[in-house]
């Protein structure tokens, strides 16, 4: 499947399915790796999602029909350009009560205990699918079904950049300081994203991310290592 929908005359989509799976996502990968590669002249920008890709070009460069054109020799299935290995991004999150304001909300609402809410959360390697809504923020796939919880009716007007949340069963990381209406259950000395940075994001579409608890005085020293540059992303490759 691989349709195109024209959005005005500077950009158009193209949508590789209807669902949000691990297969759809390796043909959006494909394509926007095999597309980065063709680097075709009058292309301005690629961006990834769930299920398609929206590209952005100059029409004075190349025309939609000539785009159009070189797109569709292009194999989505072809997955000579893409990594043959996963890259697995390790977190880490201070899940003590300072930092998880909604941890009890979230124990509650699927009767299980605080601590099985940490060992759960963190048992996943989480795919990332995209992302959006701020810079930054990952849109992960994998959580388990035992942790879902409705995201709050009231949002809070603000939530500091690191708070890790569920929202049903999705859960993310907050990159920015943003309102926001998941239920927090810890937080990341990380910075996600850093405009002053090169790259400006720590995590890309296509990576992983595995989460794993701290304590409270490992959040103060890492976070201290962060801010001098001294820390050392762990980062893990793995086969498939």
């Amino acid at each position: 499947m691989r349709k195109y929908f024209p959005l005005g005359d500077t950009a158009f989509l193209i949508k590789l399915g209807n669902d949000i799976s691990i297969e759809t996502h390796r043909k959006v990968r494909n394509l926007f790796h095999n597309l980065e590669s063709e680097e075709i002249e009058g292309v301005i920008e690629l961006v990834p999602s769930y299920n398609e890709i929206m590209i952005l070009y100059e029409p004075s460069i190349i025309s939609y029909k000539d785009l159009f054109n070189k797109i569709e020799d292009i194999d989505f299935e072809d997955t000579n350009k893409l990594a043959k290995s996963r890259k697995i991004i390790h977190i880490p999150v201070c899940y003590d009560k300072k930092y998880s304001p909604d941890m009890e909300i979230v124990a509650q609402a699927n009767q299980i205990s605080q601590n099985e809410v940490v060992k759960i959360h963190s048992n996943p390697e989480y795919l990332v699918y995209m992302l959006g809504f701020t810079p930054g923020f990952c849109y992960l796939g994998g959580m388990d079904n035992s942790i879902a919880t409705p995201r709050k009716e009231n949002p809070r007007q603000l939530i500091e950049a690191g708070s890790v949340g569920i929202a049903g069963a999705q859960t993310g990381v907050y990159p920015i300081d943003s309102p926001g209406g998941w239920q927090i259950i810890g937080k990341t000395p990380l910075v996600l994203f850093d405009p002053k940075r090169k790259p400006e994001f720590l995590i890309n579409a296509g990576d992983y991310i595995k989460f794993y608890a701290i304590s409270e005085m490992e959040f103060e020293e890492i976070r201290k290592e962060v801010s001098g540059h001294s820390y050392e992303l762990k980062v893990e490759r793995k086969n498939g």
